[in-house]
């Protein structure tokens, strides 16, 4: 049961990334990539998960898949709707991590 605490400890993170809109990982993360592209897909945009894993560096890309996983089960369990303006930025964000 010790991967239960780390899961735990990520949802609560999340809870509170989604508290406000400063907290969450840095930009520039591999777990901010995790989240922009979540937050992706509650706006209900399309997002080429594996070209955007791709670019990582292999060392980056099971962080990447854990943390997606994470914000997932979030999501899932309590999406959100984004406005306009957020949906806009997110897009531009993904594909941003699309090209890098």
């Amino acid at each position: 049961m010790t991967s239960a605490k780390p899961f735990a400890a990520g949802l609560m993170l999340i809870a509170i990334a989604g508290c406000t809109s400063v907290a969450g990982p840095p930009p520039g993360t591999v777990e901010y990539a995790a989240a922009t592209v979540s937050r992706a897909y509650d706006c209900g945009l399309k997002v080429d998960r594996g070209r955007i894993i791709a670019r990582l560096d292999r060392q980056d890309r099971q962080r990447f898949i854990a943390a997606n996983a994470g914000y997932a089960v979030k999501s899932y369990k309590a999406p959100h709707r984004c406005d306009a303006a957020e949906r806009e930025r997110v897009q531009g964000e993904i594909g941003a991590l699309a090209r890098r």
